[in-house]
């Protein structure tokens, strides 16, 4: 059986492309002490979720109220955060798109969050084919509709697509796409992640395209012996 060619990489942003993880976690610390103080370590739990997961869950019915004031100062905090990429990404999706792969960031992020990311790292929009944010999908992960229309943006198939994610909802959105997931082990453990995916890397130190094809059982592209 003829193996699949490796023809797109979709990223997540937070913990898989940008080390943002640990701020977000300080950020909603504060939030889950003022509302929630009987739950200890809420901050971690909801790692992953959307503001609307998050939002729906935890601060609705009697603290829905509080959400404006929430968002606020969460807008503030993003404006002033760090976008450092994690290690090795830059120099990985450099090999990536010099073998002709496609890439594209698949965050659930909005585009305000997005014109924060731009300012901070002017350079950040030249290393993607295409950016998907909050605004492009109708369904949140773990509904793989996220994914499914990053592979439709490039005309290509499930299988010829690979998906890097560190969350659980974004795991579990890959493997619903019915794509390759490779697990970040920067939000949770690699034990943990593992079930979820496919392999699992800390960061992006050594990793290149033709490990990457090989890790996860990809053809080579026809065009690499050209390289």
């Amino acid at each position: 059986m003829q193996e699949n060619r490796l023809k797109a990489a979709l990223f997540d942003l937070d913990g898989v492309v940008f080390d943002t993880e640990p701020q977000y976690t300080i950020f909603w610390g504060g939030e889950c002490r003022r509302y929630h103080p009987e739950h200890p370590r809420l901050e971690h739990e909801i790692k992953g979720s959307t503001l609307d997961q998050i939002y729906g869950k935890w601060f609705s019915g009697p603290l829905a109220g509080e959400q404006p004031a929430i968002t606020a100062r969460l807008d503030a905090y993003e404006q002033q955060m760090h976008f450092d990429y994690i290690e090795g990404f830059e120099a990985f999706i450099a090999d990536l798109r010099l073998h002709g792969v496609k890439t594209a960031v698949v965050t659930s992020s909005n585009v305000p969050k997005m014109m924060s990311v731009y300012r901070h790292q002017p350079g950040f929009k030249a290393l993607f084919d295409a950016i998907l944010t909050s605004e492009d999908f109708e369904r949140s992960k773990p509904d793989p509709d996220c994914y499914i229309k990053a592979a439709q943006r490039f005309d290509y198939q499930s299988d010829e697509c690979v998906v890097f994610e560190d969350s659980f909802n974004g795991l579990r959105s890959g493997r619903a796409a019915q794509m390759k997931v490779v697990g970040l082990a920067t939000t949770n453990d690699t034990e943990a992640i593992a079930p979820l995916s496919d392999i699992q890397i800390s960061d992006y130190r050594g990793m290149t395209y033709e490990r990457l094809c090989d890790l996860l059982s990809f053809a080579p592209n026809v065009s690499d012996e050209c390289l």
